[in-house]
């Protein structure tokens, strides 16, 4: 089969590798749509950690099972599949409360563990295989594409569960790429009073008003980001700050502009020795939550695939390009110097 190889940090090849067989629980799947997002830079720069190489990248995809296990009975040949990354150990104390994304054997693929993508080889191929625990079944009506974001819209809502989002509140969304726009639409269908999206980039925010954002705001725009956000929420600020940008910059903006009392969710991602200047009564005397938040764990992908089945959260247009995984140089590039207002390009490797 074809699979995109990094077989150091930042080169990349499409490479001829032999197609992986399940055993004991793990099911082989044809993909069918794959997408490039954010992370999948920073470890093509060898900058995530437990990342080896060479390396078969791919961490949100679609596709069909093509073979499983014999002792596999969950799933079938023929069925149309979405994946969540984390498989967790399911024996730490982590895993055994449901939060196999924290994982205590992260890495360790004797005693179970696999981060698709990351740890072990992912979907950026023409076949992947995985355990069952990672699939979840797509109806009829969800397309390939569609599925492929079953990750990212997992991602906004545990953001937004972390958060602990009550109807009425009001939301601040910083960051408008894929992730900020699913937490936007969540937001909107949790009952958010107001739901500002904020970024740097008009031709990034544009698209949050048509998915649910009363207010774009430009930070690079104002001279005052922290007083105009504020006043956007009669001044105080905002119940909820949702950062999905993973910068310090944002991190910051989003503690310093919360409403006193409020939750600060920081789920952007980002790499080791990132640091932030905040000053610390600014958290203590607003009596703010600051919580971080990783992925998500048990049945937050099921919950997410729902979402995008009955129409509350919308991934169409998000996707702004199509290419064939022999295609994979031109494809990292749109995506990362936004070309043609890219926003998450998909790659269909059995195309």
């Amino acid at each position: 089969m074809k699979a995109v190889v990094y077989p150091r940090p930042n080169e990349f090849e499409i490479r001829e590798v032999d197609v992986p067989i399940p055993f004991k629980t793990q099911a082989l799947v044809k993909i069918m749509s794959s997408t490039i997002c954010g992370t999948d830079l920073k470890i093509l720069a060898g900058e995530f950690p437990g990342v080896k190489f060479p390396h078969i990248p791919g961490h949100e995809w679609s596709g069909e099972v093509v073979q499983v296990a014999e002792d596999v009975d969950e799933l079938k040949p023929g069925d149309k599949v979405g994946e969540e990354p984390h498989v967790g150990c399911g024996r730490c104390r982590r895993c055994l409360e449901g939060l196999y994304n924290l994982c205590e054997n992260y890495g360790n693929i004797k005693k179970g563990h696999a981060h698709i993508g990351f740890t072990v080889n992912g979907g950026l191929a023409q076949y992947c295989c995985v355990s069952i625990k990672a699939l979840h079944k797509l109806p009829d009506n969800v397309s390939y594409d569609e599925g492929a974001f079953t990750e990212t819209v997992g991602v906004a809502l545990y953001a937004i569960e972390r958060a602990n989002l009550r109807p009425g509140e009001s939301v601040l969304v910083i960051g408008p790429g894929a992730i900020g726009l699913a937490a936007t639409q969540i937001a909107r269908a949790n009952g958010a009073s107001k739901v500002v999206l904020a970024g740097t980039r008009d031709e990034r925010l544009k698209l949050g008003l048509e998915l649910g954002a009363d207010v774009l705001f430009n930070v690079n725009k104002s001279n005052d980001p922290i007083t105009d956000l504020k006043s956007i929420f009669d001044g105080a600020g905002p119940d909820v700050v949702i950062e999905v940008a993973g910068t310090e910059s944002a991190a910051e903006l989003a503690i310093r502009s919360a409403r006193r009392g409020g939750r600060v969710v920081l789920a952007g991602s980002t790499s080791p020795g990132r640091k932030l200047s905040v000053d610390l009564s600014v958290i203590v005397r607003g009596h703010l939550d600051v919580l971080g938040s990783v992925a998500n764990p048990k049945w937050v992908c099921q919950k997410a695939v729902e979402l995008i089945v009955k129409g509350y959260v919308k991934v169409k247009p998000l996707i702004t390009h199509h290419f064939k995984l022999d295609e994979f140089g031109t494809a990292l590039k749109t995506f990362k110097e936004r070309e043609g207002g890219a926003y998450r390009v998909m790659i269909h490797p059995n195309s």
